[in-house]
């Protein structure tokens, strides 16, 4: 691994630090029995309601038979409510979910924001914003190389 360029090695960084932060927000919610997965499929749902499972399925980074398997386990546990609308199944939150979210998203926002504010002053927190933003940008319209 001698021969990294500095975009390889940036990509190691980022997936070690993405590693990283998803252990410690899965340990930081088991305060208010969630993972990291479910607290995102549930700030979605919150933001988007109603919506359906396929409409969800492209706002959050679980895979389609994952997403089945998690609305299945957050109805029986009563945070989310499935309704049939004609073809069509729409995701609402419970006032359960609503309640749990109200406590957890700001304690959340605030543990994820300490990564950066806590070692980035502003103007740093700012240029890396517009870099990462940057780069997914433009991750999103990239192609694969031909074979």
């Amino acid at each position: 691994m001698r021969n990294n360029t500095i975009g390889s090695l940036i990509w190691l960084r980022l997936m070690r630090f993405t590693n990283q932060s998803n252990q410690l927000s899965n340990d930081f919610l088991k305060r208010f029995d969630l993972t990291t997965a479910q607290f995102d499929v549930l700030v979605q749902i919150h933001i988007y309601q109603p919506l359906t499972q396929s409409e969800l399925a492209e706002k959050v980074t679980v895979t389609q038979g994952g997403i089945s398997r998690m609305l299945a386990r957050l109805e029986k546990e009563g945070y989310i409510v499935r309704k049939q609308d004609w073809k069509t199944k729409m995701i609402t939150l419970t006032d359960n979910a609503e309640a749990i979210l109200e406590e957890a998203m700001p304690a959340q926002l605030a543990f994820q924001s300490s990564f950066f504010a806590d070692v980035l002053n502003e103007e740093e927190e700012k240029t890396l914003y517009t870099l990462m933003t940057r780069v997914h940008k433009y991750s999103q319209r990239k192609e694969l190389p031909l074979e």
